[in-house]
């Protein structure tokens, strides 16, 4: 029997710009690992790995949706069903479409977001039953974190009277929004009030009964968009039109703030939503000076700051309370008070039009991934990288030629009517128009050095013949 059970739905429609430079909408933090050595996505679908539940429900937008799927199958999920967006829509759309998936209408539904960090794996566990409890009692039930500082970057509950014959819930007297440094000290200090989370426990029939009553044009715009749906190799693609003509907005505000059958699971379980640079060095193994050190870093003299690099050496003499992050293309360094203050850089960059603001150097594909080392006028030098058992799409291309240098690994590339093995150190030469295919028959990553030459040499200049993957 499978009915009843609990059914984790997983968001991941966040950018994380508060993390730049290392995550960016090119590839958010929850793709990152932050916090262990699994990423952000892993470790929220192996908290939802009880054999009690369903197969989670991935809720995703179409870039990263062969970046998730990899990531689930590395740590032995792969049965999760993965519903794409076609656009962002908040967190109301996403849910909603997620509860028209499941077959149930009786099934709990459990909502996290997939960049959450939670310290305490059994207290959540405890915390989800009395929560699944009021849920199949007809409430939307939320997670209220115990606070241990007037943080300013949550929204917070404050709680009401427990409920009867609900063991540890409590009615939602209200919901407040962010608030200053001094009322949040306010708040924190009376004991009735909880960081609001952005869990959300309830039955797909409650939910899809309150947005009814309270956001119905959310509602019918997702119900005309899931009936557009269709298969996607692995994925299921939500209607296009219809999803974007539905309202974007958030389950507190379509909701949690308007429902009468709101409650709150006060719950102490170290969690964090991993918002900013600061809240990963409160995360962080301190040295004996207070500083949280990843990467390739020497510091001398500095004292309670957050330094990591994803490249070059970082060396950090005689700050205080810093944060310093390096990556292949950007650098970034502040005051870890002003830490909300990343998004601001983000904002002045988009506006710009600095790719640095939403794309790494690092480009993923569903085969692996490829990085531009140098480029100039009419010509461009990559690195691509191809996992066992991939290939690139059959194509061409109208402006330029390309050379191909092995490094690492067997190649099998088709060019027009031939067929080779190019082995390390070889090479071979696509020349303008050729009909062309990369390949990894091996067992190991396949490293080449690929030369373009041309008048036009964006990603743009690729006329798709085939692709296992399904893209235009």
């Amino acid at each position: 029997m499978t009915e009843h059970r609990i059914v984790p739905v997983i968001l991941s429609g966040g950018s994380g710009t508060r993390l730049w430079p290392v995550s960016r909408e090119s590839f958010p933090k929850q793709l990152w690992p932050l916090v262990s050595q699994r990423t952000m996505m892993q470790e929220t679908a192996l908290r939802a790995g009880d054999p009690g539940f369903a197969p989670p429900i991935v809720v995703c937008n179409n870039e990263h949706r062969f970046l998730i799927a990899e990531q689930l199958r590395e740590v032995g999920i792969d049965n999760a069903r993965i519903l794409l967006e076609p656009v962002g829509r908040n967190s109301a759309p996403a849910i909603a479409a997620a509860a028209l998936l499941v077959d149930d209408p009786d099934a709990v539904l459990w909502m996290m977001a997939a960049d959450a960090a939670i310290a305490d794996d059994t207290a959540l566990q405890s915390a989800l039953r009395a929560a699944a409890l009021a849920a199949r009692a007809g409430r939307i039930v939320t997670f209220g974190m115990k606070p241990t500082a007037p943080e300013t970057g949550y929204g917070y509950i404050e709680m009401g009277d427990q409920l009867t014959g609900a063991e540890g819930v409590y009615a939602v007297a209200r919901f407040l929004e962010k608030p200053d440094a001094a009322t949040a000290s306010r708040l924190v200090a009376d004991g009735r009030h909880l960081w609001n989370s952005g869990m959300f426990v309830f039955t797909a029939r409650s939910l899809l009964e309150e947005l009814e009553q309270h956001a119905p044009e959310v509602l019918a715009a997702v119900r005309r968009s899931f009936a557009d749906r269709k298969a996607d190799l692995d994925f299921i693609r939500l209607g296009i039109e219809a999803f974007k003509a539905c309202p974007s907005i958030s389950l507190d505000y379509a909701v949690a703030e308007r429902t009468s059958r709101a409650a709150v699971v006060p719950a102490d379980l170290g969690w964090s939503d991993v918002g900013s640079w600061s809240a990963l060095w409160e995360l962080g193994a301190k040295d004996a000076a207070g500083n949280v050190a990843l990467g390739d870093v020497v510091l001398e003299g500095a004292e309670n700051c957050y330094v990591r690099s994803d490249g070059m050496l970082a060396a950090v003499v005689g700050l205080k309370d810093a944060v310093v992050v390096v990556t292949e293309d950007a650098v970034l360094a502040m005051h870890r008070g002003q830490a909300q203050d990343v998004k601001k850089i983000v904002e002045r960059l988009k506006a710009a039009g600095r790719s640095e603001a939403v794309a790494h150097n690092r480009s993923y594909r569903p085969w692996g991934y490829y990085e531009s080392l140098i480029q100039g006028d009419r010509f461009q030098v990559k690195r691509i990288v191809v996992s066992p058992g991939r290939q690139l799409s059959l194509q061409s291309h109208f402006h330029r030629a390309e050379h191909w240098v092995v490094v690492n690994g067997t190649a099998r590339v088709t060019r027009d009517a031939d067929s080779l093995i190019v082995q390390e150190n070889e090479s071979v030469y696509l020349p303008l128009g050729c009909v062309h295919r990369l390949e990894n028959p091996g067992r190991i990553p396949l490293t080449l050095i690929e030369v373009q030459s041309g008048a036009y040499l964006g990603e743009d200049d690729i006329v798709r013949l085939e692709d296992t993957y399904g893209r235009a």
